[in-house]
């Protein structure tokens, strides 16, 4: 007897394109959680989940992906409209150079190159803001950006089981 392959169910293909951008919209949608704060105190949450999906499956979006979910987070997070659009552009443009460029990364290279692309976002968006919002010195924002340092391997972990269950018959 031949064993035939059972077909794969209608909701798969949906669920397998829908589940990296609704997860991070959520991560996005964060910031509607009421946390009262002096400070800028809450990590990037929409900016972690694309850079945890970017970095686990860099086939899976274009550059430009991150211009739309950039604007749902300008949108949701009240900053000024562009700032997100423009600083998770320029971040996935950058990953997709790195990706052409190195042949190997490990664990301890992702969170390094995440690092890097977190300050520069969190420092970016207080230099922007900073123009419009008197928060001082750069000092402000640090708390910030150390803690979503910290929080990334935590995300990449969800990510991963959200990809495992998003490809999942």
């Amino acid at each position: 007897m031949i064993a035939v392959p059972r077909p794969l169910p209608v909701w798969l293909p949906l669920k397998a394109r829908l589940v990296p951008a609704l997860s991070t919209m959520a991560g996005s949608a964060v910031v509607l959680l009421p946390v009262v704060a002096v400070g800028p105190s809450m990590p990037p949450f929409g900016l972690l989940m694309l850079l945890a999906w970017r970095l686990l499956r860099p086939e899976m979006w274009p550059a430009w992906v991150a211009l739309p979910l950039g604007l749902f987070d300008d949108l949701l997070s009240g900053q000024m409209l562009g700032t997100s659009m423009a600083i998770w552009t320029v971040a996935s443009l950058i990953f997709d150079w790195i990706d052409h460029h190195l042949l190997w990364r490990d664990f301890w290279m992702e969170w390094a190159l995440a690092a890097l692309t977190i300050l520069f976002a969190v420092m970016g968006g207080w230099a922007v803001s900073r123009s419009y919002v008197a928060y001082g010195s750069v000092v402000v924002a640090m708390p910030q950006a150390v803690l979503s340092v910290l929080v990334f391997p935590a995300l990449v972990r969800l990510v991963a089981a959200l990809d495992r269950w998003r490809l999942a018959r």
